[in-house]
């Protein structure tokens, strides 16, 4: 995009650097650790967070807007969940995935407000 600013924000910068984050470990993962499975869904899911929120923020109507931070929602969840199995078989150590988690949990606290608030505005539109 030449002359067009894309307008920053939080939830959008923050899941991108998390994807950065979990492509730089999927790479730690599959070279160093020889682990290939659990980090690919790994990799898959947590990057379907910010894919998923540049489609939510370019979409033509709020429940287009909607639908997609709920999949980017329920894709963090998802990666939450390979974060804590690649923890509990010792793929990441502790320090590893307390910052991890903590990146997830922030996106995922992020986008519940988004989405109630979102919704609650399409909501007090349909009242009147």
């Amino acid at each position: 995009m030449e002359n067009t600013e894309i307008k920053r924000n939080i939830i959008r910068d923050k899941s991108f650097d998390f994807s950065v984050r979990i492509i730089n470990l999927f790479k730690l993962l599959t070279s160093e650790r020889k682990e290939f499975v659990l980090s690919k869904q790994l990799l898959r899911s947590a990057t379907s967070i910010g894919a998923n929120i540049e489609e939510g923020i370019a979409s033509f109507s709020k429940k287009e807007f909607v639908v997609k931070l709920q999949i980017s929602y329920k894709e963090a969840f998802e990666a939450y969940y390979w974060i804590k199995l690649l923890h509990k078989t010792e793929f990441i150590n502790e320090a590893e995935f307390k910052s991890l988690e903590k990146d997830v949990e922030e996106i995922i606290k992020l986008l519940t407000t988004i989405l109630k608030t979102t919704k609650q505005n399409i909501n007090d539109t349909k009242k009147y």
